[in-house]
């Protein structure tokens, strides 16, 4: 195997190529997580692994809380399954705090502080009253809380991680928070080791082939528990060993290393087919690589043609189209640009709008 046929392998459990996923929720499941800082990108990030799908039916799962977005994993935004966020959170909450502590310190956000803060949070929002950040930080503020500089945002972050809230519906173009409590009402939790070979087993699965190093980036578990994971998952997973790195992916993706035709994607800033790597150059020439991403962690909106990265791409919605722009990082032929141009019809579909390319 060489690096393309991993790239081709990653398209294959990604959904990427054939997807049999049902419902925005049912992609996430499948993912495990998937990173959301970049709220409408993530959108798309899902909406590309749903054939058929809208912007506007990805947003009602949302909405509905059928998918929960809330920091998880690693210190980050997150889309995760309604059904799986009790257990995710039992597992990786903990590194994930001991991330924020140090913060928390600097900022005197000390237990009582922060005790004093989630009550006030969990009365306001009680009974679905949903609320922004803004609001919040008002409520706060009156009842003697600062909440200036980064404060706000680091005790929402703090709620998230002890299960207090999540997102709530959405209000405008504007993020709500609710009782996590009240919007996944059905707990699901596992034991910790059930819990580890469930996320080893849905990573590797859904993003195979992949190395430990990949899942201890994706996971922020440590190597000792990443690994332990890996044994946990047991038959689940397959391994192959090419050159010094074992991979490791689900043994139906074993012999997925070919395309049926030229494959060409539009795929979101902050992809999990990208992020979700330590190791990227089975999908990018490393010479090219900080067109795509930047040295400080923002990963670019990239065109992908049969699993490489070739370009980035940018859009704006407007109100009767959608405006994209492409750049490539090496010249291409005017019939692979109308090519490429002809296939961004997904994205139309998916906005409901036509696209119109600058």
């Amino acid at each position: 195997m060489n690096p393309n046929p991993i790239a081709i392998q990653r398209l294959h459990s990604q959904q990427l190529t054939a997807s049999v996923r049902t419902s925005a929720s049912d992609v996430v499941r499948w993912m495990g997580a998937m990173q959301a800082q970049d709220y409408d990108m993530a959108k798309w990030g899902i909406g590309v692994r749903l054939p058929g799908s809208t912007e506007a039916q990805i947003e009602a799962a949302l909405n509905r809380g059928d998918i929960v977005r809330t920091h998880i994993l690693r210190p980050t935004w997150h889309f995760v399954a309604a059904d799986d966020i009790y257990w995710m959170l039992d597992l990786t909450a903990p590194h994930v705090k001991r991330a924020l502590a140090g913060y928390l310190r600097r900022q005197e956000l000390d237990e009582p502080v922060l005790q004093k803060s989630g009550s006030i949070i969990e009365h306001a929002l009680d009974g679905q009253q949903y609320l922004t950040r803004e609001e919040i930080r008002t409520l706060l503020q009156q009842a003697g809380v600062p909440t200036n500089d980064l404060r706000s945002a680091n005790i929402m972050f703090w709620a998230e991680l002890n299960g207090l809230v999540c997102n709530g519906p959405r209000r405008g173009k504007v993020q709500t928070y609710g009782l996590l409590r009240e919007r996944v009402p059905v707990v699901k939790r596992l034991d910790r080791d059930e819990a580890l070979g469930e996320l080893a087993t849905r990573y590797f699965t859904s993003h195979g082939p992949a190395s430990l190093r990949d899942f201890v980036w994706w996971s922020g578990l440590g190597v000792t528990d990443a690994r332990k994971a890996i044994q946990l998952a047991g038959a689940a997973l397959a391994s192959r060993t090419i050159g010094d790195i074992v991979y490791w992916m689900s043994p139906e993706s074993l012999d997925k290393q070919s395309l049926a035709g030229q494959l060409i994607h539009f795929l979101p800033a902050f992809d999990e087919f990208m992020v979700s790597y330590t190791d990227r150059s089975a999908s990018i020439d490393l010479n090219h690589a900080r067109q795509a991403m930047t040295g400080n962690g923002i990963f670019w909106p990239i065109i992908v043609l049969d699993g490489q990265v070739i370009g980035v791409w940018k859009r704006a919605v407007k109100p009767k189209h959608v405006q994209l722009e492409h750049s490539f990082f090496t010249a291409q032929s005017e019939d692979l640009i109308r090519h490429i141009q002809e296939h961004s019809t997904p994205y139309s579909a998916y906005w409901q709008l036509p696209v119109r390319f600058k």
